[in-house]
C-alpha cells in the first residue's frame, strides 16, 4: 500500500480532497480483483463514466462508482457476490496492504424498472488515510440485461499510483463508440449532471471525427432496446427534469472536482453535439497553437492520464482548466496573468513551455514551466482559439463490428479479448524520469515511472542489498 504522503502529493496535483484521491486509488486495486477473480474476471464488462476515466482518458470528473455488464445471469446472487469480493479482498490485502474488512461486504438483489435482476454492492476499506470512525465505501452497480451492440475490448486500466502492478492492470470494457452511446442514451433517459458533463468531454475529443455513423448507429440500437424515442435537443429542452438538472449541478458534480465549471458552458454547447451526431454540420478542427520560434521537440507529448509532476506547478491543475475551458490566474515572474492554457511542449533542451493565450489581449505566449510560481483555476470560461492539446486521448480503438440488432445476449468474448496483452516498455528517453534512493545503501536508481520498488542491486562496495523500495528524490525532464 502507498503512503500518505503519496496521497497526499496527487491531491496537491489534482486540487481534489486527499479522501478523492484515496478512492480513486482504490478503485484501481478493486478492478484488478476482479480481473484476477477467475469467475467475474472474463464475464464482467466494466461501463460507465469511471471506465472512460480509468480505461480511457482524463474526464477530470473523479467518479466514486463501479459500474458493470455482467455475462452470467446466476452472478446476481447474494451469496455468490459476497463469496466472490471476500476471496477479492483477501487478494487485494496481500497485494497491496489495503484491507477490505469482509462483514463490511454486502450486496443488494433487486428488481429494476425494466423487471430484471440487478445488484448493488458496498465495501468499505482501510486506505493509506487510515480514517478512524466509519470507513469509506465504494459503490457496484450490476446489471445482466443491457444489451452491447459492438464488440467489447481490453483495456489497460489508469494506476498512477508507485504500486502498480508490474504487468499492469487489464479489463474487459465498452468500446470508445459504445460508452458515448450509453452516455447520450442515459443523458436522454434521466438528465443527470455527471451525464451533460461526459457527454461534452466525449465530444471534444477529436478521435471521433470517423466514427460518427458508429455511434448513432449503436445509439438507435440502444434506444430502441430501452424502447425510448432518439434524443434530440428540442427534446431535451422540453423535458420537466431541465430545471432540475441545472439546479443540480453543484449539488451532483462540486465535490469531484478542483473548480466546477458553469453550468451554461456545458449547456450551450449540447447543440453541436446533436448537430454532428446526426449529420447536421461537420466537426471543425482548430489548428495548433504556432511554436514562436522555439526549438520544441516534435517527439514529444505529454500524457494521455494525469500523474504527480513533483514541479513547482500544480501541471494536473492546468490540465483539467484547459479540458473544462476555464482560465488560468498564472502567477510567473512575480506578476499574475489570466491565461487561456492549449498544449504542453518540451524543447529540445529539456525545458518545459506551457502555451497559452493570454485572455484580455489575446497575445499569444510561452512560459517556462520551471518558472511558473502558481497557478489557479478561474471560473472564467474561454471559446477555444487553437486546439487544446493539454487533454489529448492518446490511441483509442474501437472494434467495427455491429452485433445483429435482434441479438440482445451478449455472447461471450474470443479467447484474445479475454486474455490481458503486455505492452511493451517504451524505450523512448523522452518524458520525466523518477530518481530514488534505496533506503538502505544509498544507490540512486532512475525510473521512467513513478515506481519506488527496486529491483534486486549490489550496493557502492558490490556487496548484495535487500533494499525493496526506495525514496523518492527529484524529477528530471
Amino acid at each position: 500500500m502507498i503512503g500518505r504522503l503519496e496521497i497526499l502529493d496527487f491531491s496537491r496535483e489534482f486540487g481534489l480532497a486527499p479522501n478523492i484521491v484515496e478512492k480513486d486509488y482504490l478503485l484501481g486495486w478493486i478492478l484488478a480483483g476482479i480481473s484476477n477473480h477467475g469467475e467475474l474476471g472474463s464475464d464482467w464488462v466494466f461501463k460507465g463514466g469511471t471506465c472512460l476515466k480509468k480505461c480511457y482518458f482524463e474526464t477530470y470528473r473523479f467518479s466514486e462508482d463501479l459500474d458493470f455488464t455482467i455475462r452470467k445471469q446466476d452472478h446476481c446472487n447474494q451469496e455468490f457476490l459476497a463469496a466472490a469480493f471476500k476471496e477479492i479482498a483477501d487478494w487485494i490485502y496481500e497485494k497491496s496492504g489495503i484491507e477490505i474488512p469482509r462483514d463490511l461486504v454486502h450486496f443488494e438483489i433487486y428488481t429494476n424498472p425494466r423487471g430484471k435482476i440487478s445488484a448493488q454492492g458496498r465495501i468499505s476499506y482501510r486506505g493509506p488515510l487510515l480514517p478512524r470512525g466509519d470507513l469509506p465505501r465504494v459503490k457496484l452497480d450490476l446489471t445482466n440485461d443491457e444489451i452491447l451492440v459492438l464488440n467489447t475490448i481490453s483495456r489497460e486500466v489508469h494506476h498512477p499510483y508507485s504500486d502498480r502492478p508490474e504487468e499492469g492492470i487489464h479489463f474487459l470494457c465498452y468500446c470508445f463508440e459504445e460508452l458515448f452511446a450509453e452516455k447520450v442514451r442515459a443523458l436522454a433517459e434521466r438528465l443527470r449532471p455527471r451525464d451533460l458533463y461526459d457527454v461534452i468531454h466525449l465530444f471534444r475529443h477529436n478521435d471521433l471525427t470517423q466514427d460518427r455513423a458508429l455511434v448513432r448507429n449503436t445509439l438507435e440500437q440502444k434506444c430502441k432496446f430501452k424502447n425510448i424515442f432518439i434524443p434530440t435537443m428540442e427534446m431535451l429542452e422540453k423535458k420537466p427534469e431541465r430545471a432540475e438538472l441545472e439546479a443540480e449541478w453543484e449539488n451532483m458534480l462540486g465535490y469531484q472536482l478542483p473548480v466546477l465549471p458553469p453550468f451554461e458552458q456545458f449547456w450551450i454547447e449540447l447543440p453541436a453535439v446533436f448537430e454532428w451526431l446526426y449529420g447536421a454540420v461537420e466537426k471543425v478542427m482548430p489548428s495548433r497553437m504556432p511554436l514562436m520560434g522555439m526549438l520544441v521537440d516534435e517527439a514529444w507529448h505529454p500524457p494521455a492520464m494525469p500523474r504527480a509532476w513533483h514541479g513547482t506547478a500544480p501541471l494536473e491543475v492546468i490540465r483539467f482548466a484547459a479540458a473544462n475551458r476555464l482560465c488560468v490566474d498564472l502567477t510567473y515572474n512575480g506578476s499574475h496573468r489570466l491565461i487561456e492554457p492549449y498544449s504542453l511542449r518540451r524543447t529540445r533542451d529539456g525545458n518545459l513551455l506551457l502555451y497559452a493565450v493570454k485572455h484580455n489581449t489575446g497575445e499569444d505566449r510561452s512560459y517556462r514551466v520551471d518558472r511558473i510560481q502558481g497557478a489557479n483555476v478561474t471560473k472564467v470560461p474561454f471559446k477555444p482559439r487553437y486546439a487544446v492539446e493539454l487533454t489529448a486521448s492518446g490511441p483509442i480503438s474501437a472494434p467495427p463490428t455491429f452485433r445483429g440488432p435482434t441479438e440482445l445476449a451478449i455472447s461471450k468474448p474470443t479467447r484474445k479479448s479475454m486474455t490481458p496483452r503486455r505492452t511493451r516498455k517504451s524505450t523512448t528517453s523522452f518524458g520525466p524520469k523518477y530518481i530514488f534512493k534505496c533506503a538502505l545503501c544509498g544507490r540512486k536508481f532512475i525510473h521512467k515511472s513513478y515506481e519506488a520498488s527496486l529491483n534486486e542491486h549490489k550496493n557502492k562496495k558490490g556487496y548484495p542489498c535487500t533494499g525493496r523500495f526506495g525514496i523518492y528524490i527529484t524529477t528530471k525532464y
